[in-house]
């Protein structure tokens, strides 16, 4: 069992993790993974670099623990649209919408997840392990829509594709939504989503 001390010491150290990582989230969104140093992340957060390492051993380390947190919390918000679903094609409906509704509203969430901190839309940094490690974070999120649609009836192949679709859809609209390009159609991006999600329901049914 912990004791007070210890357990005293290791709140004291969860709080500079995080106070580290939301000077690290600044300190992206200016400058982009590239360019953001750790000496600016220090400086953001009020710590020297070298105490940064106690706890980072990179900026890049930083980085992955910022995303790998957001692909958590998309996971969570996925799962709790779906839990209230009864049938299988409410279950995908939920699940897709789900997605798009988190990123909808925590566009910077988007940009984290999507390498797009001024730095491009490439892993750049990440190491190969890292990169397939937040990858099977954002494969899990989107998971339950292969499941849903398997459970309409998809053989295996299928319900992959489905998968696929939805997370390509629903990119392409967020991007639109954030950009602000999709007022040049005087379109909703939710109202599209959500109108593609059903088409890929039926599709699934026929």
């Amino acid at each position: 069992m912990e004791d007070r001390k210890a357990a005293r010491q290791r709140r004291l150290a969860e709080s500079k993790r995080q106070i580290i990582l939301d000077a690290a989230r600044e300190a992206f969104a200016e400058d982009g993974l590239e360019r953001a140093s750790l000496r600016a992340i220090a400086t953001k957060a009020g710590y020297t670099p070298a105490a940064l390492y106690f706890h980072f051993p990179s900026k890049e380390a930083i980085y992955a623990e910022l995303l790998r947190s957001s692909l958590l919390s998309l996971g969570e918000s996925v799962a709790a649209a779906v839990e209230g679903a009864d049938t299988a094609e409410a279950r995908f409906h939920a699940a897709g919408m789900g997605f798009f509704g988190y990123y909808a509203k925590h566009p910077s969430e988007l940009d984290l997840g999507f390498y797009l901190f001024r730095g491009g839309m490439k892993p750049a940094g990440l190491d190969r392990e890292t990169d397939g490690e937040l990858n099977v974070a954002l494969e899990a999120a989107l998971r339950p829509l292969a499941k849903a649609a398997r459970d309409m009836g998809a053989g295996e192949e299928a319900a992959e594709l489905s998968m696929v679709n939805i997370f390509a859809h629903a990119t392409g609209l967020l991007l639109l939504l954030h950009t602000g390009r999709i007022r040049m159609f005087g379109a909703s991006a939710e109202a599209l989503m959500g109108q593609y999600v059903e088409q890929q329901v039926a599709v699934l049914k026929a």
